[in-house]
């Protein structure tokens, strides 16, 4: 069974595809599985470990996504996602691997121990010893559940997987997995050794006894056919069973039907019908005597021909006493030839037998059959067809004998759909190969549709963005229009105001010059002003007209000594009026500067 193991360049390819595993876990997303609503760091997801090692050791048949679906704790994304790899493998592996549905459900519960692996080691939780091992269980395809020694022994061998896979989750690590793995290898190789001696041996030992059968149904099947119907002589029969079934069994043998001792022997076994059946000789009595006088040195000749040891006289004394009594033309006892007590059994189809042609059997050597359905169907190997009797040899694919079939009844029972080809296995690193590409392009489909999708939210950001600084601008547009207006109507009533005070300024000064004119025009000789000082240091001078001239419009004042004399025009006293640098004294004022400067006199008098 050697044969379905895969080659070493086929397991790198599928180590170089399964790399692909570590992108299907970090960014693969599956409908209808509980991812967490945001990223988990890794402290924060629940620790799997002793719930998939419980699902291990109780050897239960359901989907790790279905476990984890049950209990409600925090899972992160790679935890989910390793569940659903190994769920997705494995379920691949359930319909297309080949194997005997027993062997694939103990294999598939693997699924907790490599959802656990991967998401610790990724990709290489499928170690290159590991991939190795699950590839060679093809070698079992042809495995069926008879309860026999060699059923039984793989099962056994699997019951030692649970103890390592058991031991890996309570170490936290792959090497008693991985032992394991290497073990079986070993034993492989042992066990192909020792199979194809054992099929060797059996197919040697099976060709000669189809050979010896078909010279004995042969043999059988042309004395059946010579003695069918007749009475004929006890010692005429005791020497065609006794002596002559022996001749025609080890001619066939030797040459088969059409060899020429053969056709002598078979030659011989219808002249000794004829000569002991009275109703067949009596007719031709001269060719009676002609026989008689042969027919014992011709079974002698023949006989010498086939076998080394010689006919004894014994042997030919029967036969010699019937010919003489014939001779004489006396009629000896007779009985039936093929009496019911003898249970002699043959089947004419022998004489007819043909060889199958080499087309017909051989696209079905070395195939593996199944006979049933589900959990009660039967594996059975087509050895070699025994090409002497057109049977085939079913074997369990070890060297072991199953049982032998007719050619006839296999085609029948292959055109009923009885018995059918086991469908292609698929190894599971085609599986994985498979499963792996799937998910990639999965992923890379999602990949794409996410940066799509990302780029289509940054084209729309972007688009928002520029959109709320087109309105932004607008809107400082607008605002630098309703500052601008602002502004300007601002402007315009400060201008107006101005305006409005200018107005009022020159109104007033207006005011101002017409009373100052009036003060100028009215102030008479004698009248005083006062004078602001040009530095704060300096008092107020007060000054008194002393004299008017109407030509030139100038005034001119003297202190009240009569000394420090100051000139002004009209117009330039009228302006320092207005500007309040000048001020007319009235007769009050007068009074009241000269009563101030009494009492302050007074007080200095006092003190």
């Amino acid at each position: 069974m050697s044969q379905n193991r895969p080659k070493s360049h086929q397991v790198a390819s599928r180590k170089a595809v399964a790399e692909k595993i570590d992108d299907v876990l970090a960014g693969i997303r599956v409908p209808n599985l509980p991812y967490p609503a945001g990223k988990l760091s890794p402290e924060t997801a629940s620790d799997w470990k002793s719930l998939l090692f419980s699902c291990w050791t109780e050897q239960r048949d359901e989907r790790v996504t279905h476990v984890i679906r049950s209990v409600h704790l925090d899972w992160s994304v790679r935890q989910i996602n390793a569940a659903y790899v190994a769920d997705r493998i494995m379920d691949v592996f359930l319909k297309t691997s080949g194997l005997h549905t027993e062997i694939a459900r103990r294999i598939a519960r693997l699924r907790f121990y490599l959802a656990w692996r991967m998401n610790i080691d990724g990709h290489q939780a499928f170690s290159n010893i590991l991939l190795e091992w699950l590839d060679s269980l093809q070698e079992w395809r042809g495995w069926s559940d008879s309860g026999g020694r060699s059923s039984k022994a793989l099962l056994d061998q699997l019951d030692t997987l649970v103890v390592a896979v058991s031991a890996g989750f309570n170490s936290g690590s792959t090497s008693a997995v991985d032992t394991f793995c290497a073990q079986w290898q070993e034993d492989t190789a042992k066990r192909d050794a020792h199979t194809g001696k054992l099929r060797q041996r059996l197919q040697e030992t099976e060709q000669g006894a189809a050979r010896q059968r078909r010279a004995e149904h042969t043999s059988r099947a042309l004395i059946g056919r010579a003695l069918q119907g007749r009475k004929l002589p006890q010692p005429v029969l005791d020497f065609i069973f006794d002596h002559w079934q022996g001749l025609l069994k080890q001619t066939v043998w030797d040459s088969g039907v059409n060899g020429e001792a053969c056709r002598h022997g078979s030659k011989l076994l219808e002249w000794l019908v004829w000569v002991g059946d009275p109703s067949l000789s009596d007719k031709d009595r001269d060719r009676l005597y002609h026989v008689g006088e042969q027919i014992g040195d011709r079974l002698v000749d023949v006989w010498s021909r086939v076998f080394d040891r010689p006919l004894t006289p014994n042997a030919l004394a029967g036969i010699g006493t019937v010919m003489m009594s014939r001779l004489r033309g006396e009629t000896p006892e007779l009985t039936n030839a093929l009496p019911e007590s003898r249970n002699f059994t043959w089947n004419p189809s022998w004489l007819s037998f043909e060889s199958i042609e080499n087309n017909q059997f051989q696209p079905f050597e070395g195939m593996w059959f199944v006979e049933g359905e589900g959990a009660s169907e039967q594996r059975r190997f087509f050895c070699v067809l025994l090409e002497d009797t057109a049977e085939i040899l079913w074997t369990n694919g070890t060297g072991v004998k199953l049982g032998l079939q007719p050619w006839d009844a296999f085609c029948e029972a292959k055109e009923r759909g009885s018995i059918r080809p086991l469908p292609a296995a698929t190894p599971f690193g085609d599986v994985l190969e498979e499963t792996v590409l799937l998910l990639a392009a999965a992923y890379d489909k999602q990949r794409v549709q996410r940066e799509a999708a990302a780029a289509a939210a940054k084209a729309r950001a972007e688009a928002l963005r520029k959109e709320k600084e087109a309105a932004e601008l607008a809107r400082k547009e607008q605002e630098a229009k309703r500052l601008q207006t602002q502004e300007r109507q601002r402007q315009e009533a400060e201008d107006q105001r101005l305006a409005d005070e200018q107005a009022e300024q020159e109104r007033l000064h207006r005011e101002k010059t017409l009373i100052a004119q009036k003060q100028v025009d009215e102030i008479s000789l004698g009248g005083w002003i006062v004078v602001k000082a040009e530095e704060p240091e300096t008092e107020d001078a007060r000054l008194k007209l002393a004299v008017r001239t109407n030509a030139s419009r100038k005034l001119i004042f003297v202190d009240r000594l009569g000394l420090n004399r100051r000139e002004f025009l009209e117009d330039e006293l009228v302006l320092g009026i207005v500007e309040e640098r000048i001020r007319i004294l009235g007769g009050a004022a007068e009074f009241d500067d000269t009563l101030s400067r009494v009492v302050g006199r007074i007080r200095v008098g006092r003190n």
